[in-house]
């Protein structure tokens, strides 16, 4: 099966301006965008030229430093959330991507709130997220929520499991709101990605690609991605799959090998 991919804007093609990496994601072949933060592009340069090239915008993250986890910050959570999907609209974007844990430069977990409970987080994520459903559903937008890895990149990060994640988004029971499985993130925390993929395939809306040690494209780490591929079609996934990765030598090199596969 042939997957819609998506290039991340911010991983690759760093070797170029920020509106330069539209025009050569397009040249090399992909049929979507994505990205991280709204805040610090320029949202009608991208919607210009994205349209100008025909080429979509997956989704890019739409909480930025808020937490999903943290009841106090709830409100605040959803009038962001809610400017986040005004510039989705403006971009065509099918989603954006949601988090427990606001993330900081790097993606830095900025607060892992080591003194609520679990009670408390898991909770206060749930009502939240039945909120943002509701939101998705009102603007007809789906929401990806995102768990990450705990142990390279997001230390201190709550949601980290395929699990939890699906669970909290079949307990909501909105077909907006899914889950993000991001390989990479997945393959350091829990591993058994066969059997993740096929136990929660419902529930997952996007994909993320990246190897695995080093977060390089296919085929630089431990990570069957051939196998994986086609796995995901056996198991009926139709969705985008996003390379979020960081080129091991430079981009040209990296969209080689995902093309390859």
């Amino acid at each position: 099966m042939h997957f819609l991919k998506s290039a991340c804007l911010d991983a690759m093609y760093t070797e170029l301006p920020f509106l330069d990496r539209i025009y050569q994601a397009k040249k090399d072949g992909f049929d979507y965008i994505e990205f991280w933060g709204w805040q610090d592009k320029d949202i009608d340069a991208i919607q210009r030229i994205t349209q100008d090239v025909d080429i979509k915008v997956s989704g890019f993250n739409g909480d930025a430093t808020l937490s999903l986890i943290d009841p106090l910050q709830q409100t605040d959570y959803l009038v962001y959330l809610e400017e986040s999907v005004k510039i989705a609209k403006k971009l065509s974007s099918k989603s954006v991507t949601i988090h427990s844990n606001g993330l900081g430069d790097k993606g830095r977990v900025i607060d892992p709130y080591l003194q609520l409970s679990d009670t408390t987080k898991l909770c206060a994520m749930f009502d939240t997220l039945k909120k943002c459903a509701a939101i998705a559903e009102k603007n007809g937008i789906q929401m990806n929520l995102e768990p990450l890895n705990i142990k390279v990149d997001h230390v201190g990060n709550y949601l980290a499991t395929t699990k939890m994640a699906a669970e909290l988004t079949r307990l909501v029971g909105s077909p907006n709101l899914k889950v993000l499985y991001d390989i990479y993130h997945m393959q350091i925390n829990e591993g058994d990605l066969a059997g993740n993929l096929a136990s929660y395939i419902d529930q997952i809306g996007h994909i993320h690609v990246a190897d695995s040690p080093g977060r390089h494209e296919p085929g630089t780490g431990e990570i069957n991605y051939h196998f994986i591929f086609d796995y995901l079609s056996q198991i009926g996934y139709q969705g985008i799959i996003g390379y979020e990765l960081f080129p091991k030598t430079n981009t040209a090199l990296a969209v080689k090998a995902i093309m390859s596969y």
